[in-house]
């Protein structure tokens, strides 16, 4: 019997987990092709802060495989090959050879597609100046790993105050630059966090030396050959060095006028993740994915949603009419912001508003563990925030943030969120007490609890 063709396009995140799950559930009955444009398969851009501050064993292993992990005869990795369009007339794709400037189709009987997304360059004069870097991709982690002991590079200008741009700041930081961040946002972070978390984090990076400049458009890039100034509608800033961190755009420009895309270039998929070709499917960045907190799709660019939706296309890929639709992802992260650490699940104030989705806040801050704890032994403050539907308290999203790793606690707002607990349910949830770890009742009990009207425990 002749194996099912199944073609994917990039490496990243979906693409390694489609391959993972195809070999999983059908073994030797499908013929498997991943093409990647890029050279390097497949670097993990959220892994760069580490490897900027030498936290890895090295660059070439900051990636989410190697081609050598699937020596299995069916499993065909081709670097090199740029994917330029889609034949759905023929079912086949075709494809360039980057390196032997050659091109030939491929036939297909599935197909997916994991294109992922690109840094996005700012439109405006000097982007093409010299020390103009962007913080995505193995080429760019290497230049930019080089500035970083580069000892003429003094300044530098953070654009994007979200998660990249905060990882940019601190490995700068660090290694002794001057730092400014500028971001068009009036609070760094403000996507992911409510304004008592981010004034937190805000007064970290100014006590660690980071000019931190919100409310700023940038005008220019200011320079001959090299860029010599940031200037934006506020003021000028002098460096000699600009790292753009200011989000990405989909990569699906190849796909316009062939599969569907919504007016900012995201593919359009259906609640079984197929776009409008037969037996073409989508996952990842380049989508917008379902949220179960919002009830409807958001643009929820993280590896775990990639992962979780090319789970479901592959587990659902021969089915005539699938068994069910895409059960959806709540969208869950964490960060370093120099001695604080957060994680984020579901909505907040700024997702919700985006959403069309009206929502409750509760704010909570005690002491991690009993008050007979001092702080010099390991009792510091906690901070968190939850976001609940006011009429049935159904638990929407959720943030926790300390000086001690309390990012584990985003994993049980997750679960909350994605069964779709309440504020009660939070309230008497069964957590273990001891006293070398948290209170009597744990950190989200209580805030459930204050969430709740209930009187405050003290102790």
């Amino acid at each position: 019997m002749e194996k099912s063709k199944v073609v994917i396009v990039g490496a990243s995140h979906g693409g390694h987990q489609s391959i993972l799950e195809l070999l999983s559930r059908y073994g030797q009955n499908v013929d498997i092709t991943l093409f990647e444009a890029g050279d390097f398969i497949s670097f993990m851009s959220c892994g760069m802060e580490l490897y900027l501050e030498d936290q890895v064993t090295d660059v070439n292993d900051v990636r989410n495989f190697r081609p050598e992990n699937f020596p299995q005869p069916n499993v065909h990795i081709l670097n090199n090959h740029e994917v330029k369009t889609i034949n759905a007339d023929t079912k086949t794709v075709t494809v360039t050879d980057k390196q032997k400037n050659e091109t030939k189709e491929y036939p297909y009987d599935k197909l997916i597609l994991s294109s992922g997304v690109k840094a996005k360059a700012l439109p405006v004069p000097g982007n093409d100046l010299e020390n103009v870097f962007l913080m995505r991709g193995y080429n760019w982690a290497k230049k930019i790993k080089a500035k970083l002991a580069d000892t003429s590079v003094k300044k530098v200008a953070v654009i994007g105050a979200g998660y990249i741009g905060i990882e940019a700041v601190e490995a700068f930081a660090k290694a002794g630059k001057e730092v400014v961040l500028l971001d068009a946002l009036e609070r760094p972070l403000g996507p992911y966090l409510d304004k008592e978390m981010t004034d937190i984090l805000t007064t970290q990076l100014e006590e660690k030396g980071v000019k931190v400049v919100t409310g700023a458009k940038i005008e220019a890039f200011v320079g001959d050959t090299k860029v010599e100034a940031v200037k934006t509608d506020q003021a000028e800033y002098p460096v000699e060095l600009v790292i753009q961190a200011a989000g990405v755009v989909a990569n699906t420009e190849w796909l316009k006028g062939v599969v569907d895309l919504d007016e900012r270039g995201w593919i359009v998929t259906d609640e079984y993740l197929r776009t409008n070709l037969p037996d073409v499917y989508a996952v990842g960045d380049a989508t917008l994915a379902y949220s179960i907190p919002a009830k409807t799709k958001l643009p929820i660019a993280l590896a775990t949603v990639a992962r979780r939706e090319a789970r479901y296309v592959v587990a659902h890929l021969f089915e005539d009419i699938p068994s069910e639709p895409f059960s959806g992802v709540v969208g869950s992260s964490a960060l370093s912001v120099f001695d604080y650490h957060f994680a984020t699940s579901g909505l907040n104030s700024f997702t919700a508003k985006k959403a069309g989705v009206t929502l409750s806040s509760a704010y909570y801050e005690d002491t991690l563990r009993p008050k007979y704890v001092p702080a010099k032994n390991g009792n510091p403050k906690v901070f968190v925030q939850l976001f609940f539907d006011k009429l049935t308290h159904q638990i929407l999203g959720g943030a926790v943030l300390s000086t001690y790793d309390v990012t584990a606690q985003g994993n049980v707002l997750a679960l909350a969120i994605q069964q779709k607990m309440t504020l009660e349910d939070l309230a008497k949830a069964d957590f273990f007490f001891q006293p070398g770890f948290d209170r009597q009742w744990s950190l989200l009990n209580l805030a459930a609890q204050q969430a709740l009207g209930e009187e405050a425990f003290v102790e």
